[in-house]
C-alpha cells in the first residue's frame, strides 16, 4: 500500500474544511440577521469549525474519496434554521439558503485574489498556491452543488421561496428523501450508466465541469492562465 501523502491530503482537506465551515455559518448568521435565532441557540453562529464539524461528512468521506478516488468532496452539519421565525418567511428564506453558495462564491473570489497577489510579489510557497488553486475549485463546486433544485439542498429553498405556497409547501416535502435522491444521482446513476455503455455522470456535468470552467475563466481573466 502506498504511503499516505499528508501535505497532499491537507491541500484538498483544509480547503473544505473551511469552506463548508463558512457556508453554514453564513446560513446562521443571516438567519439571525432576519429574526431566527435556532442557529444562535445550538451555537452554530460562530465561524468556529468544530461546532459546524460532521464526523462522517468533514472528515471521513472526504479523506475517503482522497485515497480511493483522488479528489476531495464533504460536507458539515446542517445549521438549524426554523423558517417560521423569520421576519418574512418566504423573502427570508431565500436569502438564509443562498447565503451558503453565496459565502463559497466569496471564498473562491479571495483565493483568486490572494493567487495573484502573490504571484505579483512572488511570495507563497508552491503549496499554498496548490491549496489556493483547491479553494477555487472546491468553492466553485460546492455553491453549484448547493444551488441544485433537488430538496433539501439550497437552491430548492431558493425555489421554495419563489414559487406559491401549494407547490413550495409538497415541494419541500421532498427533503425527506433528497439523501436517497442524491446517492441516486451521485453514485447509483453513473454505475448504472456504466453497466449500461453510456455516460450518465450528472454530477461532473452539472457541478465538477462548470466548477473547472468558472475556476479556468476566473484565473484568465486574472491574468494567471
Amino acid at each position: 500500500m502506498d504511503k499516505i501523502d499528508w501535505v497532499q491530503i491537507a491541500i484538498f482537506a483544509v480547503p473544505v474544511l473551511i469552506a463548508i465551515t463558512l457556508h453554514e455559518a453564513a446560513h446562521g448568521f443571516v438567519a439571525l440577521h432576519y429574526g431566527d435565532d435556532t442557529a444562535k441557540r445550538a451555537g452554530r453562529v460562530t465561524l468556529n469549525p468544530l461546532k459546524h464539524i460532521d464526523l462522517f461528512g468533514t472528515i471521513i468521506l472526504p479523506l475517503l474519496l482522497y485515497i480511493t478516488a483522488g479528489f476531495v468532496f464533504g460536507y458539515a452539519k446542517p445549521v438549524p434554521v426554523n423558517f417560521s421565525a423569520l421576519k418574512h418567511p418566504k423573502r427570508d428564506m431565500i436569502w438564509v439558503a443562498a447565503a451558503g453558495p453565496g459565502m463559497n462564491v466569496f471564498l473562491a473570489c479571495v483565493s483568486g485574489l490572494l493567487i495573484w497577489i502573490f504571484a505579483l510579489t512572488g511570495g507563497g510557497a508552491q503549496w499554498v498556491g496548490q491549496m489556493l488553486l483547491v479553494s477555487i475549485l472546491m468553492n466553485f463546486a460546492l455553491a453549484l452543488f448547493n444551488m441544485l433544485p433537488i430538496p433539501p439542498l439550497d437552491g430548492s429553498k431558493v425555489l421554495a421561496g419563489l414559487l406559491p405556497d401549494a407547490l413550495a409547501i409538497p415541494y419541500l416535502r421532498l427533503g425527506r428523501f433528497g439523501f436517497i435522491i442524491l446517492i441516486g444521482l451521485i453514485i447509483l446513476l453513473p454505475l448504472l450508466g456504466r453497466q449500461m455503455g453510456q455516460t450518465l455522470d450528472l454530477f461532473g456535468t452539472v457541478v465538477w465541469r462548470p466548477a473547472a470552467y468558472l475556476t479556468q475563466t476566473f484565473l484568465s481573466a486574472l491574468g494567471l492562465r
